[in-house]
């Protein structure tokens, strides 16, 4: 990504360029830059200002406009005169790890005793130690087709499964179908449920009261986690309802869900609940979905249950879709069949049978915290909380009920249906931060988007680098559809994507160690998960198109995490291509600057000259394969 003229230089005088050459240059930069700042101050300023507190002065005009190149090029010269550019790159793995998932390697977790389910969980304190190494794509990798045509058509070359396991796979054979050698093609009516995606929706919304399923949000519903989605095809349908769906799976070493769903642009991430807790505090969610899931949710003295109640917002829907109930007899004889085996624990957790057709149950939440004191002697218990909003991250799965005494206990037939939260509802979070931050918050993330649209706008359609084996490629207009925001705050970055009518969705990261309002990203309806970056993140490889992070570097340098450590982490999740945006103080930038040379990717420094210390990164991964 380096200007045409640093090349030129690059070749004339090698990349370790005399010292004379050095002074040299740094005094013409030091006198242009000064000859330009003083023609400028009789002008408005061309400088982009993404200060977080200042959002009046977020003006970007044009990035490659003389003063910010000068700039830019000065720092590029300076990390090429430090050594920065000359680290050795790292090489890359052996194919066997082209679809590596750090954390979650079966055979290692059955070596060290792990078994009944707990192999298929996290382990990270297995997977450290491990080779440093860039995970390469398949041979027969593509860049994904643009949205939304990338929902319907994926490569079949980027997800671990063969053709012939789609053809064995029963009535999977019903759901896709081989468009070519090379392709797979989703059904918009892809046979999830029998009577199609569309028609199961609908009839879920008719069993909770409603007229269809357009008026899901009304009735509070806004995000659902969804386990064990197949192919994500119900969670690709609510998104076009506007509403965010989840899916979470455990790990599966071919043929994953959220591979495919990742690979589809629909939200997805690893995750089951075998022995531990989801990494989301309670209260998160308005429905949990499980079709077919395979869940035995009578097992463990009802754990698993209890654990989507946890997540499970009050006045909130559980809906069950299950083979059990297809035997003969009447439809009474069905509903016994089902429900006895959870049917008193669902008593015990104050949930109310809303509605039951052939083979699907909804179970409502109770939004009356009174219920609790009224059931049966040796009902599942209260836990004891020390706060209103329990931090969770990977914890043991617990035998009680939690969330009772949160200030966030509202019905979700209560909450507005606003976009944005009323600011009673933002004071219910009071305890992280104040109001007037979280709109100042807003404020800076709705100029922020149009400046790094404009970034990454001129790079993407004139800055292109070829794929290999293409003769003359298009411009991605695909790259960004999933993007993660690994320090997310509130939230704002994803609030002004939508404003913005961008296709994308936002995996918003709220790291362990900070403050934690990731209860009000999920309030707000959006995706989230808490996560510390000292360890890897659950996904596959090669799933996000875009990651972004504010003052995320400066954080991890404070606990001692490796910055080389969390690129290769990063480059692993990251798609051929996809970018990288930081944020950060100028120190944290250009260490970063010299990893990412590190990792082979393509970097540049701006300056955001408005008088901070702050500096943005803007990394581009290329397409690498051998």
């Amino acid at each position: 990504m380096r200007s045409s003229w640093f090349k030129k230089l690059s070749f004339v005088i090698g990349h370790k360029p005399p010292l004379s050459w050095i002074i040299l240059c740094l005094i013409s930069f030091l006198a242009l830059i000064a000859v330009l700042g003083s023609s400028s101050s009789s002008s408005p300023s061309n400088a982009v200002d993404l200060a977080p507190h200042s959002p009046e002065s977020l003006i970007y005009a044009n990035y490659r406009r003389i003063k910010e190149q000068t700039a830019v090029d000065y720092l590029e010269l300076r990390s090429v005169s430090s050594g920065g550019a000359r680290q050795r790159e790292l090489g890359l793995c052996g194919k066997e790890r082209e679809n590596f998932v750090p954390c979650h390697n079966v055979s290692a977790n059955l070596l060290s005793g792990y078994q009944n389910g707990e192999e298929f969980d996290r382990h990270c304190e297995l997977s450290k130690g491990a080779d440093r190494c860039l995970i390469r794509p398949p041979k027969e990798y593509k860049v994904p087709l643009r949205w939304p045509s990338g929902r319907d058509i994926i490569w079949s070359g980027n997800v671990k499964i063969t053709k012939d396991q789609f053809l064995s796979s029963g009535t999977m054979t019903k759901r896709l179908m081989l468009l070519e050698e090379n392709q797979i093609a989703f059904h918009s009516e892809d046979g999830l449920i029998f009577d199609g995606v569309k028609d199961y929706s609908r009839q879920l919304a008719e069993m909770i009261g409603l007229g269809s399923d357009n008026e899901f949000p009304q009735a509070g519903v806004r995000n659902i986690l969804d386990i064990n989605c197949g192919f994500g095809s119900f969670g690709a349908h609510l998104l076009s309802l506007k509403i965010m769906a989840v899916c979470i799976a455990a790990y599966e070493a071919t043929g994953s869900q959220v591979q495919l769903s990742l690979e589809r642009g629909l939200p997805a991430m690893i995750g089951n609940f075998i022995t531990r807790q989801l990494p989301f505090p309670s209260l998160s969610y308005d429905m949990v979905h499980c079709a077919r899931c395979g869940i035995m949710w009578d097992e463990k003295d009802g754990k698993f249950l209890i654990e989507v109640d946890r997540v499970l917002k009050p006045g909130g829907y559980f809906v069950l879709t299950s083979p059990t109930s297809r035997r003969q007899g009447s439809s009474r004889e069905k509903k016994r069949i089902m429900s006895n085996p959870i049917e008193g624990l669902t008593q015990q957790l104050c949930w109310t049978l809303l509605a039951q057709q052939d083979e699907t149950f909804i179970w409502q939440k109770t939004a009356d915290v009174g219920c609790y004191a009224s059931r049966k002697t040796h009902a599942i218990r209260l836990c004891k909380e020390g706060g209103d909003d329990d931090q969770s991250y990977y914890h043991p799965l617990m035998p009680c009920i939690s969330g009772t005494s949160s200030k966030r206990w509202i019905a979700i037939q209560n909450k507005s249906f606003e976009s944005e939260p009323s600011s009673s509802e933002l004071k219910i979070h009071g305890k992280y931060f104040q109001p007037e931050e979280f709109y100042e918050d807003l404020q800076y993330w709705r100029s922020a988007v149009n400046n790094y649209w404009s970034l990454l706008t001129p790079l993407i359609f004139s800055d292109h680098p070829k794929r290999p084996g293409d003769e003359d490629p298009l411009p991605p207009y695909n790259m960004i559809r999933n993007v993660m925001d690994m320090s997310a705050t509130y939230g704002g970055l994803n609030a002004a994507l939508l404003e913005e009518k961008k296709s994308v969705w936002v995996m918003n990261v709220v790291p362990a160690r900070v403050s934690n309002a990731l209860p009000l990203i999920l309030d707000r309806g959006f995706s989230g998960v808490m996560h510390d970056w000292c360890e890897p993140f659950p996904t596959y490889p090669r799933t996000y198109d875009m990651l972004h992070a504010y003052g995320l570097l400066s954080q991890l340098s404070s606990e001692k995490c490796s910055m080389t450590d969390l690129f290769l982490e990063m480059d692993r999740i990251l798609r051929p291509e996809g970018w990288v945006i930081l944020s950060d103080t100028i120190g944290a930038i250009e260490t970063a600057r010299a990893v990412a040379t590190h990792v082979r990717w393509d970097a540049r420094i701006i300056d955001l000259q408005n008088g901070s210390d702050q500096r943005l990164l803007v990394c581009q991964k290329p397409f690498v394969k051998k």
